[in-house]
């Protein structure tokens, strides 16, 4: 039998993972329309101030996009390990990091990008001008990848236990909080004629570092969990 090679291995993990995606629409559509129902929901409750909307839409846009993010994060492991899927990857030859780098990429490409998006639609309910816009687009595209390799930590960490959700929600929010400040930390300080090349740069440097360790963690959080 022909030995796969490490492209041939993460394309294989995608295809599954949309496959699962097309029979299980409502799951992968829930966080698209939990962020376009909480943010569209501000300027409903706000009102029509611009000045306040202005000030508010990064952090609320950023908000609802972390939170919309965490509803697929359980699923991320669950239906491999039920199904015994996971523990047949654990045994293969495979290095398991490669696995879970695919698992986050499907995760990112399902999830986190159709936010990335949506933001610029919702962020015109606020007031956003083009420029501001696009900076937050800038800021999701980068941010959204590292929830999902920091959430596959999560996931890993959860798997099989009671009450996951909450825990899951426990233990990565406090490691989700630096993605946050930096994301709408961007849009503001743009705004406010700072400049946002830094914040975009510790962006950047998240994901370096969330690419190099969570694949390591969470294979080992597996590993713990299948045992």
């Amino acid at each position: 039998m022909r030995k796969l090679g490490l492209p041939s291995v993460m394309l294989a993990v995608l295809r599954r993972e949309f496959s699962v995606a097309l029979r299980q629409k409502g799951e992968v559509l829930t966080p698209l329309v939990f962020f376009v129902v909480i943010a569209s929901l501000f300027p409903l409750g706000v009102g029509p101030e611009s000045a306040l909307l202005l000030r508010m839409a990064p952090g609320v846009l950023w908000v609802s996009a972390l939170l919309a993010a965490m509803l697929s994060l359980q699923r991320l492991f669950a239906t491999d390990y039920a199904d015994g899927s996971l523990e047949q990857m654990a045994l293969s030859s495979t290095p398991m990091g490669l696995l879970v780098v695919s698992k986050a990429l499907s995760h990112f490409l399902l999830s986190g990008l159709p936010l990335v998006l949506m933001a610029p639609v919702l962020g015109l309910q606020f007031g956003l001008e083009s420029r501001a816009l696009g900076i937050l687009m800038l800021t999701l595209l980068l941010g959204t990848p590292t929830l999902s390799l920091i959430g596959s930590i999560g996931a890993a960490l959860t798997l099989g236990v009671r009450g996951a959700g909450v825990l899951l929600s426990l233990l990565i929010l406090p490691l989700y909080i630096p993605v946050l400040i930096f994301g709408a930390g961007a849009v503001e300080a743009d705004a406010a004629g700072l400049g946002f090349s830094g914040h975009l740069s510790l962006l950047a440097a998240l994901l370096v570092l969330s690419a190099f360790f969570a694949p390591l963690a969470t294979t080992t959080a597996l590993r713990i969990s299948l045992e």
